[in-house]
């Protein structure tokens, strides 16, 4: 429902208090740093030139790539900061190494306070903005390319920029939503209309902002200090670190519901079967949470509240018991659900393989495997700690490499789409399922030194054809796997030209101040993700940059986005070092894989599916460099009209192939025209080992 002319004027009378309100507390809050603070950039200003690949020094030049990381981290579109800000901070241009060195981190938190009276000003413009008239009739345009825009120099150069932002997006939804009723699909279009839409969407970035706080700020700063040096290197607080290691060990104490913020609500997402909200049944998704109590304790309003402070209220020891004061989404009502924590497999993360057959599914005869690995995970504190079956990729792939044993798969496919890595422990370990003994990538160490990592296990799991399936996201642990297969032709790499090109390794180290003669823990500052080593595939080629390109390359869009280490600010350059020693396996070669590329092609080329993705990247090449944006409703109009003929029809045969499928029962390899070419390719592979390969042409 559309807003009252007096329920506005509160909005914007409270609006205003806000604005007051940030201004105080935030000057407040930069004369209150907390000591610790320094201590923590002297430990990480000292550990970045020490330990990093490059034993690069922090100093002016460090400075000056540092300070304008951080502004253009915090405002890229150039839609808060004025040009009379940035000349302030320009005193500070070649004074930050010094700065962090001494432990006066002032800069970041000066840098922050002004960024955020800025965006609350901003907003409170924006919201104006969305309640004038606004004349679409006129030629006038939005520039989006972030590299064309300079500073603007007054408030009302920057208050015209918005005027133009919400113009944009008052014509986007309101075409958008005559389109969805065009073709009968008002109930998949957003119940609000277009203006409350917006005053939403700004009201979710004032309470984001005000959320955050000065150990967030930090950890943005030093994180930028850290990606001047490659941009895989970060600082993580201690509640970042919390979150990264749930994700390596796949596990979590919990009640098991994804959570998001939405208008300063706590909101569920999802509910993760197996859970205990999943379990109890009562919890739903979209309900939203407005309360969290412990055991028999008061129960907490949690409204506005930042949606990391409240996920940690909920997560507990398994056992205990959390309560819950709950809106319910249906009927509104609010009621408390009392749910005992319970140990939270996060499955949906795991190895899975399955068997298909693939007379069933391509009308030709075959029996193919197909793991999936959406990261090579690790739990680190259970292998250390000497736990018999703790969480590991490897683990979990042998076990599906014993099922394919039994079954006499006759190919397998190993998905690594969209994988980003993890433990290189587990790459190692993986690729030896695959090789015998021999070398399975190369370590250059900060002093130069090349180290040969090997699978030191005798024998395989898998002897046979092996496929495996990469795309522009499959990165660093990845490429190392990858790399593997591809030097010692061990197998087929098939997806997009090439993979992410991350050709570095990290290190996770304790950022805390050794305390002499001190029994009791070291003081928690964090950790410091460190790039310490570059990897190199056996031939002696860096996957740096390059990544591992695929032997038979199938059309995609992803493969056309900027995705990959090339295209981000201060990756380090690819290079090369001497091959290792090692004893290829000849499973492929280039005739082979010619032969199989040309059936590929002639079955892309057939297939509409695989044309409707050419036009798509065609349309999507044409756009990609267009850069000023039409604010005139009759072009839009006829821009839109244009894009919907063209996909209308590709669009409309999706969805006739589209099959409902139960969420908790997605099939790991789903019938599709992508998957099925990759098990045609497979099958080929197959056959032309066998000698009866039929070239198509």
């Amino acid at each position: 429902m559309a807003w009252t002319d007096a329920a506005r004027i509160r909005r914007f009378t409270a609006l205003a208090m806000v604005v007051l309100g940030i201004s105080t507390y935030f000057a407040q809050q930069l004369s209150s740093a907390d000591p610790a603070d320094a201590e923590t950039a002297i430990l990480v200003s000292k550990m970045i030139p020490k330990y990093h690949l490059n034993r690069q020094e922090i100093n002016d030049d460090v400075s000056k790539t540092l300070i304008d990381r951080f502004i253009k981290d915090l405002d890229p579109l150039k839609l808060y900061f004025l040009e009379s800000d940035i000349q302030h901070f320009e005193d500070h241009r070649t004074t930050l190494d010094d700065e962090i060195k001494a432990g006066n981190v002032e800069f970041a938190y000066e840098v922050f306070n002004t960024y955020k009276e800025r965006l609350a000003r901003q907003m409170e413009v924006a919201n104006q903005w969305v309640e004038k008239d606004h004349d679409f009739s006129i030629d006038e345009e939005i520039e989006t390319d972030e590299d064309k825009l300079t500073w603007a120099k007054t408030t009302d150069e920057l208050d015209d920029r918005w005027r133009r932002r919400v113009k944009y997006e008052l014509l986007q939804f309101k075409l958008a939503d005559e389109e969805s009723k065009e073709d009968g699909d008002e109930e998949e279009s957003e119940t609000l209309d277009p203006k409350e839409r917006l005053h939403k969407r700004y009201r979710n970035s004032l309470l984001a902002t005000t959320q955050y706080d000065m150990v967030d700020q930090l950890e943005r700063y030093l994180t930028a200090l850290a990606t001047v040096f490659d941009p895989h290197s970060s600082y993580m607080s201690p509640q970042s670190w919390e979150d990264f290691e749930i994700q390596m060990r796949l596990s979590l104490d919990g009640i098991g519901a994804a959570l998001q913020a939405d208008d300063g609500y706590t909101v569920v997402a999802s509910i993760v079967p197996g859970g205990a909200a999943s379990d109890d049944g009562r919890l739903k998704v979209k309900d939203k949470i407005i309360g969290v109590g412990q055991e028999e304790g008061e129960i907490v309003d949690i409204f506005e509240m930042k949606l990391s402070d409240v996920v940690r209220m909920i997560r507990g020891p398994r056992g205990t018991v959390v309560r819950l004061q709950v809106k319910n989404n249906d009927d509104g009502k609010i009621r408390v659900i009392d749910l005992t924590r319970k140990k939270i497999e996060l499955k949906e993360s795991e190895v899975k393989g399955e068997i298909i057959n693939t007379e069933d599914r391509l009308g030709r005869p075959g029996r193919v495997g197909v793991i999936s690995i959406p990261s090579f995970y690790r739990d680190f504190a259970g292998a250390s700690g000497g736990v018999a079956n703790f969480k590991s990729a490897s683990a979990d792939v042998k076990r599906v490499l014993s099922v394919f044993a039994r079954e006499q798969v006759d190919v397998v496919i190993i998905d690594l789409r969209n994988n980003g890595g993890g433990s290189l422990t587990e790459a190692i370990e993986i690729s030896g399922h695959f090789i015998d003994r021999g070398p399975v990538v190369q370590v250059k160490e900060p002093s130069g030194y090349i180290r040969v990592l090997e699978d030191e296990d005798s024998g395989v799991s898998y002897s046979g054809p092996l496929v495996v399936m990469c795309n522009r996201l499959s990165a660093s642990a990845s490429e190392i796997f990858a790399g593997v297969i591809k030097d010692y032709h061990r197998g087929l790499i098939i997806g997009d030209t090439t993979t992410h090109g991350k050709g570095t390794v990290q290190n996770l180290m304790d950022v805390a101040p050794q305390r002499p003669f001190r029994l009791t823990r070291p003081d928690d500052r964090g950790k410091l993700k460190l790039t310490i080593q570059q990897f190199y595939r056996v031939k002696g080629d860096s996957t740096q940059n390059r990544g591992v390109r695929s032997d038979i390359v199938l059309p995609s869009l992803i493969d056309h986005w900027d995705l990959g280490e090339a295209f981000l600010d201060n990756a380090l350059p690819f290079d090369k070092i001497r091959s290792a020693n090692y004893v290829e396996e000849r499973s492929v070669n280039p005739a082979l894989i010619s032969a199989l590329a040309q059936n590929s092609q002639v079955r892309v080329k057939g297939d509409e599916d695989f044309q409707r993705v050419e036009r798509s990247i065609a349309r999507y090449i044409e756009k990609k460099n267009r850069t000023n944006l039409s604010l005139n409703e009759v072009k839009v109009r006829e821009e839109r009209a244009a894009d919907r003929a063209a996909s209308k029809a590709d669009e409309e045969a999706e969805e006739e192939e589209e099959v409902e499928v139960n969420e908790d029962e997605k099939p790991i390899f789903p019938d599709n025209y992508y998957n099925n070419e990759a098990l045609n390719i497979a099958l080929d592979y197959v056959a032309a080992l066998r000698g009866n390969l039929t070239v198509l042409n």
